[in-house]
């Protein structure tokens, strides 16, 4: 499974694209406008948004930073997504909680050239952005430039140029270690507290959104155990 997470992100950038909004409970209120920016840059280019929220701070599931972590994962390592763009506070946090799972490699994204940078040099499948920390005047405008840098051509093609055969060599490394340390997602999420879990796939939209792209059928059967 984790193989297949890591073809399907080296591949990602050569077609489009699903995107996964998620934020976490302290920066729900600003779910909407950093929706806007995002279909604002990536519909054009044809990829298409899916927002799992939190919509608002008054949503019944609230989501914390761990479990963005668990959403992220069972999104991209299932095929349901093949980008995820989220968040907190200072961002730290939500990158921490997807980069301890499988079949995800989150970088922390603060302006357009951390974006440009991370896409060409790391090429991974998932953001974590800012929400507060530095959040202000001008903000919708950072958010914009910074999709354009993630989303308007392909990743993985190094910078600075010179540096193109070296870098694409490690992150083909970093996948193959990522495949010996981690174990298989299902495994992970069984083991896992099931208030956790549950609460990180029992937001008003996952189910709808979840099983219409899902391409996993194991992964597909655990959630719906786990749900």
């Amino acid at each position: 499974m984790i193989g297949d997470a890591g073809i399907r992100n080296k591949e990602r950038m050569d077609r489009l694209m699903k995107i996964a909004l998620i934020n976490e409970n302290s920066q729900a209120a600003k779910n909407g406008q950093i929706e806007q920016a995002l279909r604002e840059v990536a519909e054009p280019l044809g990829h298409q948004v899916f927002n799992y929220g939190m919509y608002s701070p008054e949503d019944e599931q609230q989501l914390t930073y761990v479990q963005i972590g668990i959403l992220a994962a069972v999104l991209l390592n299932s095929g349901a997504a093949d980008y995820v763009v989220t968040g907190c506070g200072t961002g730290e946090g939500a990158m921490l909680a997807c980069n301890s799972f499988p079949g995800v490699l989150c970088g922390h994204i603060v302006d357009p050239s951390d974006a440009y940078m991370f896409a060409q040099i790391n090429d991974g499948n998932a953001v974590a952005l800012p929400f507060a920390k530095g959040y202000g005047w001008g903000a919708e405008l950072n958010l914009g430039y910074i999709f354009e840098k993630l989303f308007s051509g392909p990743g993985g093609q190094g910078y600075p140029k010179e540096r193109a055969v070296p870098e694409q060599r490690n992150k083909k490394i970093l996948d193959q270690v990522k495949q010996v340390t981690y174990r298989k997602l299902p495994d992970i999420l069984r083991e896992l507290p099931d208030q956790l879990v549950r609460g990180a796939l029992g937001g008003q939209r996952f189910a709808e959104y979840f099983f219409a792209n899902c391409k996993d059928e194991e992964l597909a059967a655990c959630v719906k155990e786990l749900m």
